[in-house]
């Protein structure tokens, strides 16, 4: 069975010396680096309300509750980016199980993206066929929403990178657009709306909103390169449907993190560097820089009525939502309200009534109504920072905020190594006074240093309050050793209770960003393709031959298990190959490889799937094609003779 690990007493009890190492370290960091916090520290628990750390301060959890025995499925699905590998991987909990890599920007040789001509068709090409990027950093997952929780048909994940969008089938799990944006560079944050009202017909997310991290020339063709104060970012909003950008939004600021509102009247992203500097110490000068908010009507009906402008080559339109440009509040596109200082991310509640955004370097999280956001654009009141309802102090580093659904809050904090719990309703009465508020309910260390974090459907309104997941950065002693470069460590909370228990550590290999935990009666899959889908399969065995049109070739082959098509095919040096497989099985996970030694050829083919793939040959001889994924017990026996003749 798939166990969770039981932690040590050592591992769940708060060491008052591990503590210590850790702040101190962490500060005195960040003094060397010439910041400034710009707050004080927390104060000390008994000062602030917070409740002892609660690691251990209750009974050992009953681990065997979290156990998936074997023939047993786990609760939810976990999509996660993988970093730099420019992959989404795909988890189940509570078990931990990875069950697949699924490859977006990046080449993969088991399956063959980035090697097949359909996939280089969506990854993009240049004139000569090649890959117009293979490598991406995937940062941020997100699925698609009806009426503000998933509909199980599409997950969207950025690539930091190359500033491209890319749209997976949640049906096939697997990628089937990828858009490179305008204009963009450092592109971060994601999210899809939750509710479109403009178009209740499609019943689904029709938009996603994709920022901009790094601020450059606009265009960036040389032009203005030692005038930073002349760079700027854009949001730009993605059409769901044909993955073509609608329109972008200018602003001041680095964007970084995306949040929709669940009526579709606002998104709104967290921003650092409001300073517009270049340089590390020109970042962090001013005491607060912003939450930006977008008033998604008032732009699309600008477009509409011709206000806007275009950059370089693009024909995106583009609308002006600096502050500057957006003074009177009753017919301003953007809203920037004041956080505290560098700002890492926003995440809105279950309930669509507060945004909450983390100081990073301040101790403190900034919950934002939307209600009064949306008045500060009705002119209603004057100053946007009457919009903060809450400014509680957590802890060190504050990130990530996720929800549950009892009212509660938890916020990563990479300082302290800790998940702090607290009180939504408690924070506002203590911002408005009530000092006998207790805020902070509950603190619970993880190893080490958290970055993002979540709870079981909490972007959603369904939000269950089951489980939370912690993605750790560092994962220093927690695992055996593999090296220099170490795993990182993904541990799985239960929130379900009043106090929050660590049940299981999952390694995981670097570097997720984001994940997103879904119930699994959302996800609905295929099991087998059809293979009307594809109009260039090979429909029966019969039809199996080599087609020469000069020194292009075309081979069509059909793999049925245990045998290909044709035992053998015959081309000549210097032929461009184009290779059509079609897999004619019709059983649930019999999957066949094709691979041609030398020629850097490697695929899989699903039941009913067809694939190609083009090369060129430059050498004589014999080339044995096998089939490279088990499929039945003469799986060796499966080959063909790929003979090159001189």
């Amino acid at each position: 069975m798939t166990k969770v690990n039981e932690p040590s007493e050592t591992e769940v009890v708060t060491v008052p010396g591990r503590r210590k190492f850790l702040n101190t370290a962490a500060l005195a960091g960040l003094a060397g680096a010439g910041m400034s916090l710009g707050v004080t520290a927390c104060k000390s628990e008994s000062q602030s309300g917070a409740a002892k750390p609660a690691a251990g301060a209750d009974a050992a959890p009953d681990y065997s509750k979290y156990e998936v025995h074997p023939g047993q499925l786990d609760e939810y699905y976990a999509f996660s980016s993988g970093g730099h590998s420019g992959e989404v991987r795909v988890y189940v909990l509570p078990s931990g199980r990875l069950l697949k890599r699924i490859p977006v920007f990046n080449i993969d040789c088991l399956t063959g993206w980035g090697i097949t001509n359909e996939s280089k068709q969506i990854m993009g090409t240049n004139p000569d066929g090649t890959l117009k990027y293979w490598t991406g950093d995937t940062h941020h997952v997100h699925p698609s929403y009806t009426d503000g929780t998933y509909d199980g048909r599409y997950l969207f994940v950025n690539d930091k990178i190359h500033g491209r969008i890319a749209r997976v089938r949640l049906d096939t799990m697997e990628c089937d657009q990828i858009t490179e944006l305008p204009n963009v560079q450092g592109f971060h944050g994601i999210f899809p709306d939750k509710r479109d009202p403009v178009d209740a017909s499609i019943n689904s997310s029709t938009r996603v909103f994709c920022g901009s991290e790094f601020h450059i020339p606009q265009p960036n063709d040389g032009r203005d390169l030692d005038d930073p104060k002349r760079y700027f970012c854009l949001l730009t909003c993605v059409d769901v449907k044909t993955m073509e950008p609608r329109w972008q939004c200018k602003v001041d600021g680095n964007m970084d993190l995306i949040a929709t509102s669940y009526d579709g009247k606002l998104v709104c992203s967290n921003q650092y560097n409001s300073e517009g500097g270049a340089i590390f110490a020109e970042m962090m000068s001013v005491e607060r820089d912003a939450c930006v908010f977008l008033n998604v009507a008032r732009i699309e009906a600008a477009i509409a009525a011709g206000k806007s402008f275009t950059i370089g080559d693009s024909k995106v339109p583009v609308v002006d939502g600096t502050r500057a440009a957006n003074t009177d509040a009753t017919t301003a596109l953007t809203c920037y309200v004041p956080v505290p200082k560098n700002p890492h991310g926003v995440n809105i509640s279950p309930d669509g009534k507060y945004y909450a955004c983390s100081g990073k370097l301040s101790p403190t999280a900034t919950l934002i109504a939307h209600e009064k956001v949306l008045h500060w654009f009705e002119g209603h009141i004057k100053d946007p920072r009457d919009a903060v309802v809450a400014e509680p102090e957590i802890g060190l580093g504050p990130l990530h905020s996720a929800f549950d659904n009892r009212g509660y809050c938890y916020t990563t904090l990479f300082l302290d190594s800790q998940i702090v719990k607290w009180n939504i309703e408690a924070a506002i009465k203590a911002f408005q006074g009530d000092k006998a508020a207790q805020v902070v309910v509950d603190r619970i260390d993880v190893h080490y240093q958290p970055g993002h974090g979540f709870t079981s459907m909490g972007e959603t309104k369904e939000a269950d309050g089951k489980f939370f997941i912690s993605d750790n950065k560092f994962s220093k002693d927690r695992f055996l050793p593999v090296g220099p470069l170490h795993p990182e460590n993904s541990q799985l909370i239960d929130i379900s209770g009043e106090k929050m228990k660590l049940i299981h550590d999952t390694s995981v290999w670097s570097e997720p960003h984001d994940s997103i935990v879904v119930r699994r009666d959302i996800i609905k899959t295929r099991q087998i393709y059809s293979m009307d889908d594809f109009p260039n399969a090979v429909k029966s065995p019969k039809d199996c031959r080599v087609e020469r049109n000069g020194k292009k070739v075309t081979v069509y082959l059909t793999s049925q298990a245990p045998a290909f098509g044709m035992t053998e095919f015959k081309v000549k040096r210097g032929d461009e190959v184009t290779l059509i497989l079609t897999n004619h099985d019709k059983v649930e996970d019999l999957t066949h490889g094709f691979a041609i030694p030398k020629h850097n050829i490697n695929f899989i083919v699903n039941p009913q799937e067809t694939k190609s793939v083009t090369f060129k040959v430059d050498k004589p001889g014999v080339y044995w094609c096998y089939c490279t994924h088990f499929c039945h017990a003469l799986h060796l026996e499966m080959r063909s003779r790929m003979l090159v003749e001189a």
